[in-house]
């Protein structure tokens, strides 16, 4: 890699897990069941305000006070969607960024109808598996394109979908895997931190979709960068977690703990981000 770059990428890294602290951004998060606690911990130990809120009563008062939304349908339900909808054509009116985490879009008929619904009201942001990209790209759902919430395929598989994606929804593309894969639909950028036991803990894909929100938040107008700049965060944290970590329990812990206490040094040194076109 080049060592300009990778310092590049870490300063950028670092001044937006600070601003991030500093400016501690509200992130309303209608999202799953399972991913509501590691979450709410993930946003609260990176510096950020959650707001787990999902009552369609309640947007007009409380979604455009949000820095930014995160919509994840992991557990989705005839009852949520219309406050999705609700929250996410609201941000898309007022400026205010949102975050798309397609969570098996191709189980059924109905989540993946409601994923596409979601993709028209303009995210900034779309992060998923490799799976979930290539079907949610196809326009179609694919019978075989997952195993539950879980890919088949690997990040790099998904790099012409996430282009196509991109292309046609205007949103940024983050495709997750041993190396997370993020494009504008020209610019393709590979993040490769992070460590194969975090896979084991339920919802990290989703903290990370969250975190990306707080990220997205402070920067708009950069969204690729920060983007990119949640996932390597995360990932080092993920790092650092497991080198005092004995199995997935104790690295969910440590995770959290080093995501609190990450600073400059430990982005620059182990920031390892590279530019794949």
């Amino acid at each position: 890699m080049d060592p300009q770059a990778e310092e590049q990428w870490g300063s950028k890294a670092w001044q937006l897990l600070s601003l991030v602290r500093a400016q501690s951004p509200l992130v309303q998060c209608i999202t799953n069941f399972v991913s509501m606690d590691i979450v709410a911990n993930t946003l609260l130990s990176a510096g950020a305000s959650p707001a787990m809120l999902h009552a369609a009563e309640e947007l007009p008062d409380f979604t455009p006070r949000a820095a930014a939304l995160c919509l994840n349908v992991g557990t989705l339900s005839p009852s949520w969607l219309p406050a999705m909808n609700a929250a996410a054509k609201l941000c898309s009116e007022l400026g205010t960024p949102w975050v798309l985490d397609p969570v098996a879009v191709s189980a059924s008929a109905f989540r993946f109808d409601a994923c596409r619904h979601l993709l028209s009201l303009r995210p900034t942001v779309v992060r998923g598996n490799a799976s979930e990209i290539i079907a949610l790209a196809s326009a179609q759902p694919h019978a075989n394109a997952s195993k539950g919430v879980d890919s088949v395929h690997e990040s790099m598989d998904a790099v012409e979908a996430a282009k196509l994606l991109a292309q046609t929804s205007g949103a940024i593309v983050a495709v997750s895997g041993a190396t997370d894969i993020i494009t504008d639909g020209n610019r393709v950028v590979g993040a490769h931190n992070g460590v194969a036991m975090m896979q084991k803990i339920t919802a990290t894909g989703c903290s990370v979709t969250a975190l990306i929100a707080a990220f997205v938040a402070i920067d708009k107008s950069h969204a690729l960068d920060a983007t990119v700049s949640a996932l390597a965060a995360f990932g080092i944290a993920g790092e650092l977690g497991m080198k005092m970590a004995k199995g997935p329990a104790s690295l969910r812990v440590h995770l959290i703990d080093a995501l609190y206490g990450l600073d400059e040094a430990a982005l620059n040194s182990h920031v390892n981000i590279t530019s794949l076109c």
